[in-house]
């Protein structure tokens, strides 16, 4: 190439072309930029979101099981308490004997969410201090470590009607219940619940809702597959059509289970039951306080007549054979009203006092006698008689063994807080006194064997030696009672 040719000036089209081309080149570079910044915007945002919810998940984890851990503690401390009922007993003796209510058992734990406030939350021990007149400030090792509470209710099952009575294949246990629930049914302001038809679109009379929840847990070994009637007459039939021919004809059919109830839920499957009237007003009124439950599937079958709400009384009175039953409190409504307003009156205004102490002091109220028999004659109720009053206190106890026990566990969160409850039943039959053979609780003997420096011999509460047996079967049984039931919601 000459020298000329080298020094010749570009095409001016040629140079307008490439700097064109530069210029058109010029924004990738700021649009890769641009794009990358995006990619890795959105990139960091998942990120942040995916962090943020699983810290949030972590953080309900853990306030879950500190929730959970809050009612596990509150168990525990519950069925203490309950454990100790006999020794609050034996030391309060002459003051429960000055008020007739020696022979009945304390009923604690209606008080266990004051009694245990020390072991709660600050409000918990205010309260304890507030009641027992107490100055809390110098205590230690009290109430909770962290953040959060317990709620705390206990119910005596054996306060209520047992539904699984049936289920024993007894023939006493079997009209027992039938005498319960129908008595239950039996007031007058029901029958609008029994002449209409039910959620099946039947129709129910007391009799056979009485018979379908007798059936439905019954096993009858015998083979025996004919249905239950409640009729308590003497020469009333004890069966009729078979049992699960109700069930096979409808929509959905199923058999009846043939074994013991596993919770208030399953009596829906029951014929007459599946109503949410029926349910509201003869199985769960209030599911916010169990408390006020008429059925149960626990218990041991004898109502504990001291801690029974009013209208569990009036089914056990409605359910027995009774000389007044033409003028009593189940056949006018307004004598029912007055009764139940009455017993609900003295139990709010003697908190904690049994108001019948034992059965023969119920059928004493019922007549008008005894401490609390005057009230109930001057609300209008008239007294009500018994045919065969025996039979009826045979049906009654004056104790509990069975505890259904609500603990929530509640724990604040950032905008809402975390609750976890946990329903256990327990079983103190057939436990040790938990202050048998302790130190401080033995007799006389034991004494006298601490002062010549011996080993003082274990005894129980009576100051009676214990024999190797009891003590072997006192170690063998859990004195805070057994768990049969646990369920965590």
């Amino acid at each position: 190439m000459t020298m000329r040719e080298r020094t010749t000036p570009p095409n001016p089209a040629l140079r307008r072309r490439r700097i064109r081309r530069r210029a058109e080149r010029r924004g990738v570079a700021l649009i890769m930029v641009l794009a990358a910044i995006t990619v890795l915007t959105v990139f960091l945002t998942e990120l942040q979101d995916d962090t943020s919810a699983e810290l949030s998940s972590a953080l309900a984890e853990r306030d879950t099981m500190r929730a959970e851990y809050h009612a596990r503690s509150a168990i525990n401390l519950s069925r203490l308490l309950i454990a100790t009922e006999p020794g609050i007993k034996r030391a309060l003796g002459p003051l429960l004997g000055m008020l007739g209510v020696g022979k009945m058992q304390l009923p604690v734990w209606e008080f266990a969410d004051v009694v245990l406030g020390p072991f709660n939350d600050s409000a918990g021990v205010r309260g304890f201090a507030g009641i027992a007149n107490l100055d809390m400030t110098t205590a230690k090792n009290l109430g909770s470590t962290g953040s959060g509470r317990f709620e705390l209710v206990i119910v005596d099952e054996d306060s209520k009607i047992n539904v699984n009575a049936a289920a024993r294949n007894e023939v006493m246990s079997k009209q027992r219940l039938a005498g319960q629930l129908m008595g239950m049914f039996t007031p007058q302001q029901y029958a609008p619940l029994f002449d209409g038809r039910d959620s099946d679109g039947q129709f129910s009379d007391r009799q056979t809702v009485c018979g379908a929840i007798i059936d439905f847990a019954d096993a009858e070994p015998d083979g025996n597959e004919q249905a239950t009637m409640c009729d308590l007459r003497p020469s009333a039939p004890a069966s009729s059509a078979a049992e699960d021919s109700f069930y096979q004809m409808l929509q959905v059919d199923y058999r009846r289970k043939n074994a013991a109830f596993d919770s208030l839920e399953e009596l829906r499957l029951v014929r007459g039951l599946g109503s949410d009237e029926m349910w509201s007003t003869f199985v769960d009124p209030d599911p916010a306080d169990p408390r006020k439950r008429i059925l149960t599937v626990w218990g041991q079958g004898k109502i504990n007549i001291g801690t029974a709400n009013a209208q569990t009384l009036l089914a056990v009175i409605c359910g027995a054979d009774r000389t007044t039953a033409e003028t009593d409190l189940c056949a006018d409504p307004n004598q029912l009203a007055s009764f139940i307003m009455a017993v609900s009156m003295v139990k709010s205004l003697f908190p904690g006092i049994p108001i019948f102490p034992t059965p023969q002091e119920f059928l004493k109220t019922l007549n008008g006698q005894g401490l609390f028999g005057p009230i109930l004659s001057g609300l209008g109720v008239k007294p009500v008689g018994f045919k065969a009053p025996t039979e009826v206190t045979k049906n009654l106890a004056n104790g509990s063994k069975l505890f259904s026990i609500y603990a929530t566990g509640v724990v604040p969160g950032n905008r809402r807080e975390l609750r976890v409850r946990v329903h256990s039943v327990i079983d103190f039959r057939g436990v040790a006194d938990l202050g048998a053979g302790l130190p401080g609780s033995q007799g006389a003997s034991g004494a006298a064997s601490n002062a010549a420096g011996g080993v003082p011999p274990m005894q129980d509460a009576s100051g009676a030696s214990l024999t190797p047996e009891q003590i072997m079967a006192a170690m063998a049984t859990n004195p805070m009672g057994r768990v049969v039931y646990w369920r965590v919601e």
